[in-house]
């Protein structure tokens, strides 16, 4: 008996180590590289969580990486077919190609085409296709300025628009400039350096991006007078040198500057919110205030980020189902109530943010508020194809005008002729 007994233990432990290899050799692992603007990485990772444990036969790995990874390293790495699964990326026009077309592989497309802008998937697609389906949006972002309410409150300063709809970037610089002096606070303003925050400010100057035939234009009056507003803040020094000048010719933000109370007034974004509740909570006063006012209006640039398939994909399907599960009203609430994020689907209604902090519910409201004073060509040039190449040029140019290494001349015809001839290597 004994014996037998020992037989069929034996057996069942020849089984297990049988079967155990086979059932992992049976488990689809995918990877997301990914970004994190706050806590997002993490609440993606719980939903997660919870989808491998209803799906044992896929688990999701997340790669999380630099923002500059994701717009300088991923794209070589996806072009060469040795990307993610799936990715988080900003530029999504400037992959088109080479993405994995989830249309097939979705239990219900129609639901997909409901909760998504059209004009978002139209620029995930190239050429003449006008169907696929591509990733959708985790949020979409507005950009706008901070400010340090405390500081203003410690110079006994007013701040503008708390009493006035229409206050420049002129008043702004100075005004700031006063606030930083009266506090003895190192920088009085600063803004990301990228095209794309410069772009907003740009077009309230009065640029145009856009001439009557929809062809992209860099030189015009407004576009001069806000590069030098940027210039004046550097030859001033009432900006952190740094940031635009000292990042390596990559993107680079002044968020530090203004978590660590060094900066008065920070032009930035929506995203920004859940790191500012997390890093500085209410150590200070913090809030939005509307965008700028001249010549062209007042207005910031739309922005976003998108989960996106890619098409060197070995498990389609999975992929496929991953995503569909992402996208349920449920889990998109959640992401967006836990990460503080403006909604990139259309049915969440109302979200109710999981927050108490005064400062994070007003940003919030603020940056939904300037949602309708985006001007069209933001839209346009937000989502053209040659979107990066006009924001990566003239972050470029702009700072080897203010090194000294070409005129502002120079520059915008430079930022021009890349434009240009992205445009005309896209038509070959």
């Amino acid at each position: 008996m004994k014996q037998r007994i020992s037989i069929c233990l034996l057996l069942a432990a020849l089984l297990v180590l049988v079967v155990a290899p086979m059932s992992a050799q049976n488990v689809v692992e995918l990877r997301i590289t990914w970004y994190d603007d706050g806590n997002e990485g993490a609440v993606l990772r719980d939903l997660l969580d919870r989808f491998e444990a209803d799906n044992p036969d896929i688990k999701v790995v997340i790669d999380t990486v630099a923002y500059t990874v994701i717009l300088e390293q991923l794209p070589i790495q996806i072009q060469a077919g040795e990307g993610p699964d799936m990715a988080r990326i900003t530029n999504f026009p400037g992959l088109s190609g080479f993405y994995l077309d989830l249309r097939p592989y979705l239990p219900d497309v129609e639901y997909w085409e409901a909760s998504f802008p059209e004009i978002v998937f139209q620029a995930m697609r190239t050429g003449d296709d006008t169907t696929g389906i591509y990733g959708y949006p985790t949020q979409f972002t507005v950009t706008g300025p901070f400010i340090n309410r405390t500081l203003f409150e410690q110079a006994g300063i007013e701040v503008p628009s708390d009493t006035r709809d229409s206050v420049s970037w002129e008043e702004w610089t100075e005004v700031t400039r006063q606030v930083a002096e009266a506090t003895d606070t190192p920088y009085a303003i600063a803004m990301d350096r990228t095209g794309h925050r410069f772009a907003g400010p740009a077009m309230s100057m009065g640029a145009t991006y856009f001439d009557a035939d929809g062809n992209i234009t860099i030189d015009s009056p407004g576009f001069r007078a806000m590069a030098e507003i940027l210039f004046g803040w550097h030859s001033e020094g009432i900006t952190p040198a740094e940031v635009w000048l000292g990042s390596g010719g990559s993107y680079a933000a002044a968020a530090d500057f203004f978590i660590n109370g060094q900066l008065v007034m920070y032009m930035s974004g929506s995203w920004q919110v859940g790191r500012f509740s997390k890093d500085i909570g209410d150590a200070f006063d913090w809030e939005v205030v509307p965008n700028p006012t001249g010549p062209g209006g007042s207005t910031g640039m739309p922005g976003g980020a998108a989960l996106m398939a890619i098409g060197s994909t070995k498990h389609p399907e999975a992929v496929a189902r991953v995503m569909d599960y992402l996208v349920q009203v449920d889990q998109m609430r959640e992401f967006t109530a836990r990460t503080l994020f403006i909604p990139g689907h259309l049915g969440l209604g109302e979200v109710d943010y999981e927050t108490e902090l005064p400062a994070a519910k007003q940003a919030l409201n603020a940056f939904a508020a300037e949602v309708p004073k985006l001007q069209e060509q933001a839209f346009r040039l937000n989502f053209h194809p040659q979107n990066f190449v006009v924001f990566n040029e003239t972050r470029d140019r702009l700072t080897q005008v203010m090194l000294g290494e070409l005129t502002l001349d120079e520059a915008i015809e430079r930022i021009q002729q890349a434009v240009d001839d992205a445009v005309a290597a896209a038509r070959q």
